[in-house]
């Protein structure tokens, strides 16, 4: 089973500083996105798993929460603890949320790639 959260939970774990993966594609992210949030195509994410955070929860999000759902699925499936964003990227704006545009130069860093 895939943990959900709505917008307002994100906008919370965001505050504290939760990692958010944006599974659109790069021209979908350009156009407006969560602010951090970092570009990971849906294709991509398999051959990412290594750049992913294990010692969290890592929040995805799409446009309305379809393909992010199959990447917290697969991500599930897989060890890493992960939360769907329902309603995605349009809940967000419809909440009145900030909206990013342009491209991410974010990254993903897992905290024990640090040294």
């Amino acid at each position: 089973m895939v943990t959900q959260a709505d917008v307002l939970q994100l906008q919370k774990a965001l505050a504290a500083g939760a990692v958010v993966i944006d599974v659109r594609e790069p021209f979908e992210f350009a156009s407006g996105h969560v602010p951090g949030a970092v570009s990971m195509p849906m294709h991509l994410v398999p051959l990412k798993l290594d750049e992913l955070p294990k010692e969290r929860n890592l929040y995805v999000i799409c446009a309305a929460g379809n393909r992010s759902w199959q990447v917290a699925h697969f991500l599930g499936e897989r060890g890493i603890s992960v939360v769907n964003v329902n309603g995605g990227t349009m809940a967000w704006h419809a909440a009145g949320l900030p909206i990013e545009t342009g491209s991410s130069t974010h990254t993903v860093v897992s905290e024990g790639a640090h040294s």
